[in-house]
């Protein structure tokens, strides 16, 4: 296993957790990223090392930029995504935003159709107790529900790790 993955599997599990429990990115995960990044091309390739995790940083933060300003993504996701550029460099960057994008569809799917079963169960028991639960129940589901997006970035950046051959 190569040091950038061991670097992708601590920073992606750290920011799954944190983004699973507490529903957001704490800025050390991004910055152990970017920092452990730098670090590592600096130490393999010097300062053609460093700049390409600088390129890879910039690059990580305008993949999710657009989204971000759009209110269809947290900050968090936008430097986490930064941080995982440093690490992989401009080179792997774009596979990872791609697989990301893939693994944050089938999420965003996965998110859907469990809503949609909870909608149906829901109806059906409301429709045993009564209309004024109906109502209650309907203005309840009209609640936007946030993704935590960090699985799917990290899911992104291990599956671009992933030696092809």
């Amino acid at each position: 296993m190569t040091a950038q993955a061991w670097i992708a599997g601590v920073v992606g599990i750290a920011a799954i957790v944190d983004d699973m429990t507490r529903r957001r990115i704490s800025n050390w995960i991004p910055c152990l990223a970017f920092g452990c990044g730098l670090l590592l091309h600096v130490l393999e390739a010097g300062w053609r090392g460093a700049g390409s995790a600088l390129l890879g940083t910039a690059a990580g933060a305008a993949v999710f930029l657009v989204f971000y300003l759009a209110g269809g993504m947290g900050g968090g996701d936008v430097k986490l995504m930064a941080g995982f550029g440093a690490v992989l460099g401009t080179s792997r960057l774009l596979e990872a935003a791609l697989w990301t994008a893939g693994c944050g569809g089938i999420m965003a799917a996965l998110v859907i159709a469990a809503s949609s079963v909870r909608r149906v169960w829901r109806s059906r028991r409301a429709a045993r107790s009564g209309a004024a639960e109906l109502e209650r129940e309907s203005s309840a589901s009209k609640r936007v529900e946030a993704i935590p997006y960090a699985p799917a970035i990290a899911a992104g950046v291990w599956l671009a790790l992933v030696p092809k051959s």
